[in-house]
């Protein structure tokens, strides 16, 4: 049975959500401003983790719109996303790694997306003709990995995802395909009532190595309902991994992180990146975290968590231009970087170190 997207699951206007969330004139004036560019979708479970009596909620922040998204300061690809297109809808940023746009649609619309300027928006970045994204990939023998992002890749059908399954199945060099997906944490039902959904994946993983990337930001995200989801994909034989992002006010605290990775770690899912906030117009003054803090707060993080290998292996990274530089600490007044994934493979795995500039939360701030 095919699981079916329905109107009923989804709040998107602000009538519907003053049914189940208080508003003040303030908060739905600004919910009208910013409904005009950006638009709001939140699921009905999702909006249920939010507690009503508590302003400074953080799973409120990060899915009801707010008077931060009206700061333009930031870019919409603060990392260039669009320098790495290859065909539409496929970047090609670093060798092995391959990553489709397959669609602008989520299952619920979060405040500090990166890809801000296309969720829900119309937008000519997602793969329109899959097949040119495959032929590039089947041409590019270096690729072993396929992302499916977006948007969000869990928002198709099962019908149309398992025709990008097929096809990513026949490319011998491509060894495992990756699944970005918020969807656990804010629509686990789509998994747990997608029965079509987890049949695909045994079937495909009997091809491929199929990795469910999730994005779990705060402890109460892990519900019995979105342990179940994630169950369900390793028990179709997926692994899971977990990429969270630091977010002013919402897991800002190294108790609140390490509750979180120790809590994943107990249910199957392995924690690998700590992510600094993009710097995204309508997001980068709402939830950055200085550089500065960040490294504290990673550092106190990791001496929190349940003392086994996995959670030391967790690094504190950021996604620039030139590529993915893993924040390795501050000594005296440098902070310390070494490129985790690069552009340019001369500079892989080098060190290098900028001057610390107190409220900085990203590389070009620094000297």
């Amino acid at each position: 049975m095919s699981f079916k997207f329905k109107n009923h699951h989804f709040i998107t206007t602000i009538e519907e959500l003053k049914q189940y969330l208080p508003l003040s004139k303030d908060e739905e004036k600004v919910i009208k401003e910013i409904h005009k560019i950006h638009p709001m979708k939140i699921t009905k479970y999702y909006l249920s983790l939010i507690n009503p009596k508590d302003e400074k909620d953080p799973i409120k922040k990060m899915i009801i719109p707010s008077k931060g998204e009206l700061d333009l300061e930031g870019d919409y690809d603060a990392s260039c996303e669009s320098s790495n297109v290859k065909t539409v809808g496929l970047q090609h940023k670093y060798p092995q790694t391959a990553l489709i746009l397959t669609t602008n649609r989520c299952t619920a619309y979060c405040r500090h997306c990166f890809r801000k300027r296309l969720a829900g928006l119309p937008s000519n970045e997602v793969v329109r003709r899959f097949k040119e994204s495959i032929d590039y990939v089947r041409n590019h023998k270096e690729i072993d990995n396929i992302i499916l992002s977006g948007g969000d890749a869990l928002a198709l059908t099962s019908e149309v995802l398992e025709k990008f399954f097929e096809e990513i199945s026949t490319i011998p060099h491509v060894k495992y395909i990756r699944i970005a997906s918020r969807v656990p944490v804010v629509f686990p039902e789509r998994i747990n009532k997608g029965h079509k959904l987890i049949k695909m994946v045994k079937k495909f993983t009997k091809k491929k190595r199929i990795c469910l990337v999730t994005h779990f930001n705060h402890p109460r995200e892990i519900t019995k309902e979105s342990v179940r989801a994630v169950k369900r994909f390793l028990d179709a034989g997926a692994t899971a991994y977990n990429q969270t992002v630091l977010l002013k006010g919402v897991n800002d605290k190294a108790d609140i992180l390490a509750e979180l990775w120790n809590k994943l770690i107990e249910v199957g899912v392995l924690p690998y990146y700590l992510f600094q906030c993009r710097p995204v117009k309508r997001v980068k003054k709402h939830f950055s975290v200085s550089l500065e803090k960040g490294v504290k707060i990673f550092s106190d993080a990791k001496k929190k968590t349940h003392g086994n290998i996995i959670c030391r292996r967790i690094k504190y990274c950021m996604s620039h231009a030139e590529g993915k530089a893993e924040i390795i600490g501050i000594i005296g007044k440098d902070i310390y970087f070494k490129w985790h994934q690069n552009k340019n493979q001369n500079d892989f795995e080098s060190f290098f170190k900028r001057r610390l500039k107190k409220d900085a939360i990203w590389l070009d701030d620094l000297h």
